[in-house]
């Protein structure tokens, strides 16, 4: 089989193809042939050695999908030929998805409906997951409530619009004027340029004076905006920052309204089975797309992993072995 593998750690440049045997699925794994591999920034992560350390030779590659080719001794309800997809591999304990063949723990994958695209399906896994985990679980957010999604036409943050739409709620969101028709027509409610200098401002109008949830990817940048934004007793879930010191320049506007903070990892997820179900749910109702901006092939993983940090698109990248 071909698979993509760095034997040190490095720039893209250490990703090369070669050629090792076929891995057989243990007793709590499946082994998928895969079809799509979504490209995240934490696959570049474990490439260049600066997240959790990893054993070389090492495949990189969370996200996944594709159809099932072996089940292991003690897997229950998935057989050969069952469309599957999934996330939480290619992270030091399993080897990833950039490869025609990868094994799975039982545990990190479901089955897919028939309806849904294998492509949409790879690209899912990550940034569906921690939309879902954001604002389904930690933020419980419910019909009628503003909601504001920075970063609107990122992975998380196109999947999130669509989520809130799906619960009903209000859903505000920040992009460039580039992607602002696509998220309206995902289901945002109000779509506002991050650039403007009224910002602030404009999102207390389109809320009504008050965000109820906040989803925050950059807390270096909103972390003093999403409390002078937020209504009282509002939830502000931070998924992510650049600067790893982010600080309030005046933080009794939070505890003025008892804002609550919430930090969270999508790979701390109790069982990543229970978001991957309903993301499946969504996209087979037809309530949930994942936009593919772009595919590339296993020799041009380098390529998307060099994009996925330094180019602008709308949605997600996704390798096709």
């Amino acid at each position: 089989m071909r698979a993509v593998r760095i034997a040190d750690h490095g720039g893209p440049e250490v990703l090369r193809v070669e050629e090792p045997d076929r891995p057989e699925p243990g007793g709590h794994e499946l082994l998928v042939e895969v079809e799509a591999a979504g490209v995240n920034p934490v696959d570049t992560y474990f490439r260049d050695g600066s997240y959790v350390p990893v054993g070389l030779p090492f495949t990189p590659g969370v996200d996944f999908a594709g159809t099932v080719a072996g089940v292991g001794e003690y897997v229950d309800g998935f057989e050969i030929g069952d469309r599957v997809y999934g996330t939480g591999i290619g992270n030091g304990d399993h080897q990833g998805s950039y490869t025609e063949y990868a094994t799975v723990p039982d545990d990190r994958v479901v089955e897919l409906p028939d309806g849904v695209d294998m492509v949409q399906a790879g690209a899912a896994g990550v940034v569906a997951c921690t939309a879902w985990r954001a604002l389904v679980d930690h933020a419980d957010l419910g019909p009628a409530e503003h909601c504001l999604v920075h970063g609107g036409s990122g992975g998380v943050g196109h999947v999130a619009v669509q989520i809130a739409a799906a619960v009903h709620a209000r859903c505000i969101t920040t992009a460039s004027p580039d992607y602002h028709g696509e998220l309206a027509a995902f289901g945002a409610e109000t779509v506002l340029d991050y650039g403007r200098e009224d910002l602030a401002d404009a999102v207390l109008e389109a809320s009504d004076g008050g965000v109820d949830v906040i989803l925050d990817h950059r807390l270096d940048d909103y972390l003093q905006f999403d409390a002078d934004v937020a209504a009282t007793d509002a939830t502000v879930v931070g998924i992510g920052e650049n600067d790893p010191a982010p600080g309030f320049s005046a933080v009794a506007g939070a505890r003025a309204k008892d804002v609550g903070y919430k930090m969270m990892s999508m790979f701390n997820t109790p069982d990543l089975r229970v978001p991957l179900r309903g993301v499946a749910h969504l996209m087979d109702a037809g309530a949930l797309e994942i936009e593919v901006a772009r595919t590339y092939d296993l020799g041009e993983a380098d390529d998307a992993q060099r994009d996925v940090m330094e180019d602008s698109f709308f949605g997600k990248l996704v390798v096709e072995p």
